[in-house]
């Protein structure tokens, strides 16, 4: 088997070079790089999972407090652009009243992002479905019904 090809994971220079060759930012490589927001919340008020249409899965953990998102987490399993996408979704929604949170658009991810390969755009789409479906779920779970009414 020839290895002349091979990138080893751990070495981040090789990684960001083989992602900033397929068309990721460096805010993007940085993201998935760091991952900021990556892991769970033992004392999460609500965890909602999504796989999209790719097979990416994403499970969010959402610590509420009087409708503010004190901290959210979440656990991706699929490519560094699901991987970036999340982590952006995580940051923006953190702080935000659960209103706010449910404002969060894919152009909010994408601008913080600067570029994914337009192959991995969906990403974007799955970190949003994500952080709406969980904030959906704590709604119905907790007799809320944000979406005014």
């Amino acid at each position: 088997m020839n290895d002349d090809h091979a990138i080893d994971l751990t070495d981040t220079d090789s990684v960001q070079e083989m992602l900033s060759g397929s068309g990721y930012s460096d805010k993007a490589i940085e993201y998935y790089l760091n991952r900021p927001k990556m892991g769970s919340l033992p004392d999460a008020n609500q965890v909602s999972e999504l796989t999209g249409p790719c097979g990416d899965t994403m499970k969010i953990y959402l610590k509420l407090d009087n409708g503010r998102i004190e901290d959210a987490k979440i656990q991706v399993l699929g490519c560094p652009g699901a991987v970036a996408s999340a982590m952006v979704a995580m940051e923006l929604a953190t702080g935000k009243t659960i209103e706010e949170a449910q404002n969060i658009r894919d152009r909010d991810i994408f601008r913080i992002l600067e570029e994914l390969p337009d192959q991995k755009q969906h990403c974007i789409r799955l970190a949003v479905k994500t952080l709406q479906k969980a904030l959906d779920e704590y709604g119905s779970n907790n007799g809320n019904n944000s979406q005014g009414g």
